[in-house]
């Protein structure tokens, strides 16, 4: 579904990806994991067309999206959780879910969408009238998934969902996307909780300092020494 081929990324003099080159197959759930400043966030900015990259190609359904601007990635269904959230802080919960389905004109499918929404985050339908800004850590994180989910997307790229969360927090939210995966939808996670992300993904691919320097199953790069090492605290 995604691929990524050969992509180098500068911030003026700084070279923040080398060659990067993976890949998502549909019904997956991949994750990228790494130290702060690996580049995960830089990835997804990337393909979402957030910040452009001096080489590589990236491919969407079989189609080059390298040139394609960040607001039509949108109708071809690709969403991105960015990480922060980044909520309509003064708009309503209805209000930010609707946002989020800007790109559509099918109504029933956009009610449909709205009860599928509230049924995983139950909390955000007993505060739907409610300001986004005034929501909780964990609230605004379901609120930003669920936004991405309201474009009904064939891809859903996540940055750092647990950032911030309470350990329980951050089970609910996973096992969240363990259901949207279930459902139908292929996810790409970047998360810096590494035992969660391989514990809900398929595959995954370790950065360091901007490069691939591992890839692999889940199970095998839990029972990777190197990774258990530095990313999961046991050895």
């Amino acid at each position: 579904m995604l691929k990524i081929s050969n992509m180098n990324l500068f911030y003026g003099a700084i070279h923040a990806l080398h060659d990067i080159t993976f890949h998502v197959n549909e019904g997956e759930i991949v994750t990228l994991i790494g130290a702060n400043g690996a580049g995960k966030t830089s990835i997804l900015n990337a393909v979402s067309a957030i910040v452009p990259y001096k080489e590589g190609e990236v491919q969407f359904n079989g189609e080059s999206i390298t040139k394609v601007p960040a607001y039509q990635l949108i109708y071809r269904g690709l969403a991105h959780v960015p990480e922060g959230r980044r909520v309509f802080a003064r708009m309503s919960v209805k209000e930010n879910l609707e946002m989020g389905a800007f790109s559509r004109k099918d109504i029933k499918g956009i009610h449909a969408d709205a009860e599928r929404v509230y049924q995983h985050f139950p909390r955000l339908k007993e505060r739907r009238s409610q300001h986004a800004g005034t929501l909780s850590g964990g609230e605004q994180q379901m609120l930003a998934i669920g936004r991405a989910l309201m474009s009904n997307p064939k891809l859903l790229m996540m940055d750092e969902p647990s950032m911030g969360l309470s350990p329980i927090l951050v089970s609910e939210i996973f096992s969240i996307v363990r259901e949207i995966n279930k459902e139908g939808t292929t996810v790409l996670l970047v998360e810096q909780n590494a035992h969660m992300a391989l514990s809900v993904a398929n595959r995954g691919y370790v950065l360091e300092t901007g490069r691939i320097v591992l890839e692999g199953t889940a199970q095998a790069l839990l029972n990777n020494d190197d990774v258990k090492k530095a990313y999961l605290g046991t050895a």
